[in-house]
């Protein structure tokens, strides 16, 4: 049976659906694009073992969030610019203002929420993905959620 064929197949039918999840992560279009390309070219590495257990896409999708993580602590938390960029439009992915409310979020605290409402897991699957506690998913989500509604207060007071 040619692997390659079916690899193939599988990035046709669920590129763009990853590259929204990727977007949903990691809050612009570069770095959606990059989670995609090497989370399918592991994928692409183990794609006999992984098809065999009928689940590549939660492999991907899985992928995804360690690498984002991972990256979330390698920087630190913090982004370097050399100047500020001029607010640009929204891509065409949903909400601009929740979109750019999850992306001043921190990145575990996003990723708690995305894998959470988006991909719709529960706190031990999250807790599994993301290498933490079931008591730090938790903690993560009631931050985020909370920064989320002072936000919206504050906005809706002004």
């Amino acid at each position: 049976m040619d692997h390659t064929a079916d690899f193939d197949e599988f990035v046709r039918a669920r590129g763009e659906a990853l590259l929204r999840y990727g977007y949903v992560l990691s809050g612009n279009s570069e770095d959606a694009a990059d989670l995609v390309q090497e989370a399918l070219a592991r994928l692409g590495d183990a794609w006999p073992r992984v098809r065999r257990k009928d689940d590549p896409e939660g492999y991907v999708r899985t992928t995804m969030v360690r690498l984002h993580i991972n990256a979330w602590r390698r920087r630190h938390r913090e982004d370097l610019v050399a100047a500020v960029p001029e607010r640009g439009r929204f891509d065409h992915y949903g909400d601009a203002d929740l979109w750019a409310e999850l992306q001043e979020l921190p990145r575990k605290q996003r990723a708690v929420l995305v894998l959470r409402y988006y991909e719709d897991l529960p706190d031990e699957k999250i807790a599994e993905v993301l290498g933490v506690s079931r008591g730090t998913v938790r903690s993560q989500a009631s931050r985020a959620l909370d920064k989320l509604r002072i936000k919206r207060v504050l906005q809706e007071a002004r």
